[in-house]
């Protein structure tokens, strides 16, 4: 009678359930004593995919609050009317609320419209609002009109008593003005891609757009990160997916996948990022994994320029 009870606990212990909760508890422990680098001066990265779709603003807000969840001061500029990582980050932005607009066609310094997330002090925002849905015709007019975050950004870096570790841009799917402003004023793109059918469908288009900028407005702009996200394990589809990315970008593919994940899904709607809606769960575990990730390859770059 006991070696059947020693049987049917051990048949237990080895369901796949049981293995994937066994997993997710070790890297947990792995993230708990994870030590981590901070950039020495910012790093400004545009998270951009001209495909709709692809969980470009989840993979922002949920970065973000990775990052400062490992002590990095993290400052979000959403440049997409939709507003919905300001959303995700608790911020409110309503039409009367000081945007990202602002900025861009009033010259109001960055530093007055950003707001602080109440997720976490180190995480700051600056909101998009309805107006911005105006701003691609009102820019067309402006001096300077592709430079225009890109100067405010640089003045707030310059006179911030406590400069974010990271900016991270979340732009509109299209190639308008907002999105050319948000590539002139990073250094860094940073690109997610969904393990699905046409994966890779809209990304010779985006880095041609890349190269464009290279060529005119911002030679130091380049394609630094590429992150795989609605990862399926259990589909073969997922895995040829990444493994074509990984062919075709060997360099900028980050180790760490983001699964399918329906608490992934369900935190915006609460007002909140993965990270604070369900910390212990697969979504909220992965994106802090590219987030460490993400900070271990800067400062493995600085070293090897050092």
């Amino acid at each position: 009678m006991k070696h059947s009870e020693e049987q049917s606990a051990a048949s237990i212990d080895d369901t796949p359930l049981a293995r994937e909760l066994a997993d997710l508890s070790a890297r947990r422990r792995a993230l708990a004593d994870v030590s981590v680098v901070l950039p020495t001066s910012p790093r400004v990265m545009t998270v951009s995919n001209q495909k709709g779709g692809v969980g470009k603003t989840t993979t922002t807000v949920n970065l973000a609050a990775a990052l400062a969840s490992v002590g990095a001061r993290v400052l979000v500029i959403d440049l997409d009317p939709q507003g919905n990582a300001s959303t995700a980050l608790g911020v409110p932005h309503t039409a009367d609320v000081p945007s990202v607009y602002d900025v861009l066609i009033d010259e109001v310094p960055l530093a007055d419209v950003v707001q602080t997330s109440p997720e976490s002090a180190l995480l700051t925002c600056a909101p998009s609002t309805i107006h911005l849905a105006g701003a691609e015709i009102e820019l067309v007019s402006q001096v300077a009109r592709e430079h225009r975050l890109a100067r405010a950004l640089e003045e707030y870096l310059r006179t911030a008593s406590e400069p974010p570790h990271v900016v991270l841009v979340d732009c509109p799917p299209s190639l308008g003005l907002l999105t050319i402003n948000a590539f002139t004023a990073a250094a860094e793109v940073l690109i997610p891609i969904q393990c699905e059918y046409y994966a890779l469908e809209g990304l010779s288009q985006l880095l041609g757009s890349v190269q464009m900028i290279q060529k005119h407005l911002n030679p130091p702009l380049r394609v630094s990160t590429i992150l795989l996200t609605m990862y399926d394990g259990r589909t073969r589809l997922a895995q040829q997916v990444a493994d074509e990315v990984r062919n075709h970008f060997r360099d900028e593919v980050l180790s760490t996948v983001i699964p399918r994940s329906v608490r992934v899904s369900e935190a915006p709607s609460f007002g909140q990022t993965v990270i604070a809606y369900d910390g212990n769960s697969a979504g909220a575990i992965a994106y802090r994994e590219a987030a460490v990730e993400l900070l271990a390859r800067d400062a493995a770059g600085e070293g090897e320029e050092s």
